[in-house]
């Protein structure tokens, strides 16, 4: 018997319907708007923006260990003020560890801590030690001169120091603000789905000068959701 949809093993819609759905998730409609456009119930709309979200966050975790110049820094996604806290001590925030590579893609992982232990733990499975490594001045960073990466370089923001010369994390940061504005369209992003989002915007981060519509209606040709 011939399947319905080549795109997706278990889906009810047809391919047609499908191709709407991955060509409205590619300008990053929401799934409100996109059912009224297609005519499709939301829930049926929600259900396959997160399974191509899934897709998307295990091909993002496929990145290869970085090279070249490279700019690491942490984030900070969750209320924008806590009574009595902010920052790096902020509580009921997510913390987000970040790898650019300068020019190129970004890498982005939830952690539990900004701690010296877990952040140099990513930094070495993910940054090759010949790399130029740029970060800011936050004390988890200090000591990865010992741990191997003899080119680190950092600017230290509590002295009003931004860039010098060509070390800073201007990179980096200006993803934080891209991401923290894209996200703000879904008006607070639930815990349990945040990871889903927050690989969505590396993805479309790194793919920004392609046409996403095309390279994942191929993806799902070649590699079909179940």
């Amino acid at each position: 018997m011939k399947r319905k949809n080549k795109y997706a093993r278990r889906s009810r819609i047809s391919e047609k319907k499908f191709r709407q759905l991955i060509k409205f998730f590619s300008l990053d409609l929401d799934a409100t708007r996109t059912s009224e456009i297609c005519n499709t119930n939301r829930n049926t709309v929600n259900r396959h923006f997160n399974l191509f979200r899934s897709r998307i966050a295990r091909l993002c975790e496929k990145t290869s260990p970085f090279t070249g110049t490279v700019e690491i820094d942490e984030s900070y996604f969750g209320p924008k003020r806590v009574k009595g806290k902010r920052g790096r001590g902020a509580s009921n925030k997510t913390k987000v560890f970040g790898i650019l590579k300068r020019g190129g893609k970004i890498y982005t992982e939830i952690v539990p801590d900004c701690k010296s232990k877990t952040l140099q733990d990513i930094i070495r499975g993910k940054i090759n030690p010949e790399s130029v490594v740029n970060s800011d001045g936050w004390r988890a960073y200090d000591g990865l001169v010992d741990i191997g990466y003899s080119k680190h370089y950092r600017v230290i923001h509590s002295k009003d120091e931004f860039a010098r010369g060509s070390s800073h994390i201007n990179g980096i940061e200006s993803f934080w603000s891209y991401a923290k504005r894209r996200l703000q369209k879904f008006q607070g992003v639930v815990k349990h789905t945040f990871y889903l989002h927050l690989k969505e915007t590396e993805y479309r981060f790194n793919l920004r000068k392609f046409d996403l519509y095309s390279i994942l209606l191929k993806e799902f040709r070649e590699r079909p959701l179940n």
